[in-house]
C-alpha cells in the first residue's frame, strides 16, 4: 500500500554510498523507519536538506505492516522553518524538545493527539516572538499527559512535596530522595496550570528553573522504562541560563 502522512523526522543515518535511513514520527502510523535512496547523489531527486532532524515533512512511501524498514517514495516540506534554522537559541530548544520526544516514544501506531502537539510545539517555538524560558519545562509538563504520566494528586494548597517516584502531591515527606522542595513544587504546580502555548504567563525564576529542568528529566527517567539523559539539555544550558 501507499502511505500518505505527515511526518516529524527523529533521527537519520547514512547508509550505503547515497542512501539515508530516517526515523521518523508519522501522523497515520506513529514511529517508523523509511529508507531513502540515491538522496546524497548530486541529482538526486529527495532533497537531503528535507531529512534533517527536526523537519516536518509531507511523505509517500511504499508500506507493508510486516515490514521494520519502508521505501520513501516522495518527501516535502509541511512546514519551513524561518527562526529555528538560524537562530542559536530556537534551534537549541527545539532540538532539546526533539531529544525528548525521540527518547520517549516507541510506539509504530497511530496517535493522532500527539502527533499535533508535537507537531504544532515546535511551530510554536519558530514562530514565537517572546520569552522562551519556560518552553522546555512546559513542553515536558504538557508532553507527560500524552505519555499517560501527568502528574496528580492533591493542590498545593493541601501539599508541600511533591513525589517524583509516585507522581503527586503529598504532605509527608516520602520514603525515598525523589521528590520536589518547597519551592520547586510550587513552581511544578504552576506548570501544570497553563497549556504549552500560554508558559510564558509563568513566573519562574531562573535557578529555579535550572533545578526543575534536571528534576523534570528525572521525572521522566522515573517514569518512562530505558529513558537515556538528554544529552542536548547540556548544551541548551550553557546557550540558555
Amino acid at each position: 500500500m501507499m502511505l500518505h502522512t505527515r511526518g516529524i523526522v527523529f533521527r537519520t543515518v547514512k547508509y550505503g554510498e547515497t542512501s539515508v535511513i530516517a526515523d521518523i514520527y508519522t501522523e497515520k502510523k506513529g514511529l517508523q523507519t523509511f529508507i531513502a535512496g540515491g538522496v546524497r547523489k548530486a541529482k538526486a531527486k529527495i532533497s537531503p536538506s528535507l531529512l534533517q532532524v527536526m523537519s516536518l515533512v509531507d511523505l509517500v512511501s511504499y508500506f507493508r505492516e510486516q515490514k521494520e524498514m519502508h521505501r520513501l517514495k516522495e518527501i516535502k516540506s509541511g512546514y519551513w522553518f524561518q527562526e529555528i534554522s538560524r537562530d542559536v537559541i530556537k534551534s537549541s530548544v527545539g532540538l532539546f524538545m526533539l531529544e525528548i520526544a525521540q527518547k520517549s516514544i516507541k510506539e509504530a501506531e497511530e496517535n493522532l493527539p500527539l502527533f499535533n502537539f508535537l507537531w504544532n510545539s515546535l511551530v510554536f517555538v519558530d514562530e514565537n516572538r517572546g520569552s522562551l524560558a519556560n518552553i522546555p519545562l512546559s513542553f515536558m509538563m504538557n508532553l507527560s499527559a500524552y505519555l499517560g504520566f501527568f502528574p496528580g494528586g492533591t493542590t498545593p494548597e493541601d501539599s508541600t512535596i511533591f513525589d517524583l517516584q509516585e507522581g503527586h502531591f503529598t504532605d509527608q515527606s516520602p520514603g525515598h530522595t525523589y521528590y520536589l522542595s518547597e519551592d520547586e513544587t510550587k513552581a511544578w504546580w504552576s506548570l501544570m496550570q497553563f497549556d504549552f502555548d500560554q508558559c510564558q504567563s509563568i513566573s519562574i525564576s531562573r535557578e529555579t528553573r535550572k533545578d526543575l529542568l534536571r528534576q523534570m528529566i528525572l521525572y521522566y527517567r522515573l517514569h518512562i522504562e530505558n529513558f537515556k539523559e538528554p544529552q542536548s539539555h547540556r548544551i541548551f544550558e550553557s546557550v540558555f541560563h
